[in-house]
């Protein structure tokens, strides 16, 4: 029997397009970057799709239920993240319907709609 490779983890990351300046960013809720904004997401979970993972760890983290517009980028340099490897896979999301409500859950301790000409100062 051949031993488990030792490979990197995969996280999904949301971009959620709020309006037509803004985006959901979270306040992460632990270590190692409690305290420090984030775009919504987390690990992707055996058995699921990227694209499910980050639909789910949308909601989770927002309260929002998005729906996946397009692939932004893959992000994997090897030291990005102190927890180890993790890959991450960002997508461009959109709430679902004009009244999902926003409200920091799960690993975010805080939820803030951030306009683009914010993002400099944040």
């Amino acid at each position: 029997k051949m031993p488990k490779p030792i490979t990197p983890l995969v996280a999904v990351d949301a971009v959620i397009k709020y309006s037509e300046n803004s985006i959901v960013l979270i306040r992460r809720k632990n270590p190692p970057f409690r305290g420090e904004f984030a775009l919504p997401g987390g690990f992707v979970d055996v058995g699921e799709t990227v694209e499910e993972a980050c639909i789910r760890e949308t909601y989770e983290e927002t309260n929002i239920r998005v729906t996946i517009k397009k692939l932004i980028g893959v992000f994997s340099a090897p030291n990005r993240d102190p927890r180890g490897h993790n890959i991450s896979i960002a997508f461009l999301c959109k709430p679902l319907t004009d009244s999902e409500k926003p409200l920091a859950k799960d690993d975010a301790q805080a939820l803030e709609i951030v306009k683009f000409t914010d993002l400099s100062s944040t």
